[in-house]
């Protein structure tokens, strides 16, 4: 499970253990970045430079497919970790994927995403967003998960009216939607 920005691995691990199945391990990695406020990140943009951004993401991308252990996988992410772990099915690893967990997310790569969802097997993934969310607009959000449903893959989404948050009331259905994809459904 992947943090967002400004996140760091030890916030993120006791959501991502209470989501895991029984007998799944746990891997919260850090953020490649170092982010200039607190925490860690994935990316950290600079005013006008995209293809700094670019490079960042692919960096990320590549120590994260070094890093992640052996077996099948069901990758997770919050915020900037979702969309590094919605861009993980581009590399070595997306034949082990099982399925993803994506909160409160987007993609900034949408063009390779429907290039690579088009080339690979539809698989499961939970979406959660809240229509509050003042960092990750909800139209982006949807946006999203319509690339992956667009795509054949079975979605669940879990829409809230909080903001950029995880709502803990539809835990059990996060719960129950990785509990699926374990199992390989």
């Amino acid at each position: 499970m992947l943090h967002g920005m400004t996140g760091t691995s030890s916030k993120m691990r006791p959501l991502a253990e209470s989501l895991a199945p029984d007998n799944w391990g746990v891997v919260c990695p850090e953020g490649t970045y170092v982010h200039p406020r607190s925490g860690r990140a994935w990316w950290v943009r600079e005013e006008g430079v995209k293809t700094a951004v670019d490079d960042q993401i692919l960096v990320s991308m590549k120590k994260l497919e070094r890093s992640l252990p052996e077996g099948k996988l069901i990758v997770g992410g919050f915020s900037q970790g979702g969309a590094i772990a919605s861009a993980m099915l581009e590399t070595s690893v997306e034949e082990r994927i099982l399925g993803l967990v994506l909160l409160s997310t987007l993609t900034l790569r949408s063009k390779q995403l429907q290039k690579t969802l088009n080339s690979i097997r539809p698989r499961s993934m939970v979406w959660m967003h809240g229509e509050r969310d003042h960092l990750v607009n909800i139209d982006d959000g949807e946006k999203l998960a319509s690339i992956f449903e667009d795509a054949g893959w079975n979605v669940v989404r879990l829409r809230h009216k909080k903001g950029h948050m995880v709502d803990l009331r539809q835990k059990d259905s996060l719960i129950d939607a990785v509990r699926i994809m374990s199992e390989g459904g």
